[in-house]
């Protein structure tokens, strides 16, 4: 079917009640339509989505996406996989099985449907880049064995599946990388830089930097990130991805620390840790495509998205 608006529109989101997913599901009730969040509050949260519950528009099931689902709604968001090193290595097994066998299930369904799909990817399909920044035709450098591989080569598998689809099917399919992302809504024993070092930062432990701190990452305010991803699933078939989302900004992880300490006028100290195994060096999404499709780029600077992150970590710690 062709899908060109939101409003009206019935909208399944996996992972709904995630951070990335809560804030879709926020976004799309206000373009109007009607959402279901489908998640198995292994790492999301139903605080995430407490303040849609009441919206008569909200559905909120408890589902794991590795099992067939059946619902009838006008167009897929996959976003259900544990996302932080953390949270998809505490059981990698079946970290593998909701990208796998929930991109499975979830294209299944979008088959029976004939429903639009989109696919939250990752940068971590890139590995630790040989090439910088990363493009969306650059193949990635995969350590298929390592400690990261569960969700690594998850995500490319479930990549895989998704284009195959789109070719033997004719399935209409929208897939995005999406680059580090942060803002409220982290969780802050997630084990991702931004979240950890601000929770540290308040609390007055040392922050925690592996390596020495000259690795870089770039950093995309979860608001952005909302705004491609529903420009994304709004374009025709003929654009079916993949398309980096992010922002081009790059800092190293000790540009990073001295941001949170500044602005959480914190005593904290630096310590240094060992870069733990397959830890990229570099992460920089190209976004030429992304401005080229989308008309869009990153608005939200990282000193504003940090503040706006830091006081909703204040309000969860309960820290003046």
């Amino acid at each position: 079917m062709a899908f060109e608006h939101y409003k009206t529109s019935r909208i399944l989101v996996t992972g709904g009640a995630g951070f990335i997913g809560s804030h879709l599901c926020e976004r799309l009730l206000a373009e109007g339509a009607e959402v279901v969040s489908v998640d198995n509050y292994f790492t999301g949260s139903r605080r995430n989505i407490a303040h849609l519950l009441q919206n008569p528009l909200f559905e909120a099931i408890r589902h794991d996406v590795t099992f067939p689902l059946y619902v009838e709604v006008d167009a897929i968001f996959n976003m259900a996989c544990p996302a932080s090193p953390i949270h998809y290595q505490r059981d990698p097994v079946q970290t593998t099985k909701t990208s796998v066998h929930g991109a499975i299930n979830m294209l299944g369904l979008a088959k029976r449907l004939r429903a639009r799909i989109f696919q939250a990817s990752t940068s971590e399909v890139y590995g630790d880049p040989l090439i910088h920044p990363q493009t969306e035709d650059y193949w990635g450098n995969v350590n298929s064995i390592g400690i990261r591989s569960c969700y690594d080569e998850g995500k490319r598998c479930a990549e895989t599946l998704f284009f195959d689809y789109w070719r033997q099917h004719g399935l209409p399919i929208k897939v995005a990388r999406i680059f580090n992302t942060y803002g409220p809504r982290m969780q802050p024993d997630d084990g991702r830089v931004v979240s950890s070092f601000i929770v540290q930062a308040l609390r007055g432990d040392p922050i925690t930097v592996f390596g020495d701190g000259g690795q870089t990452r770039s950093f995309c305010y979860i608001d952005d990130l909302v705004e491609a991803i529903t420009r994304l699933m709004l374009t025709d078939d003929s654009c079916t991805g993949p398309v980096n989302l992010g922002n081009s900004s790059e800092f190293t992880i000790l540009e990073l620390a001295e941001k949170v300490i500044k602005f959480t006028n914190s005593r904290s100290k630096l310590i240094f840790r060992p870069l733990p195994q397959d830890d990229p060096r570099q992460r920089q999404p190209d976004l030429s495509k992304a401005k080229a499709v989308l008309d869009w780029q990153p608005k939200v600077a990282l000193d504003d998205g940090l503040k706006e992150t830091i006081t909703y970590f204040k309000r969860m710690l309960e820290v003046a």
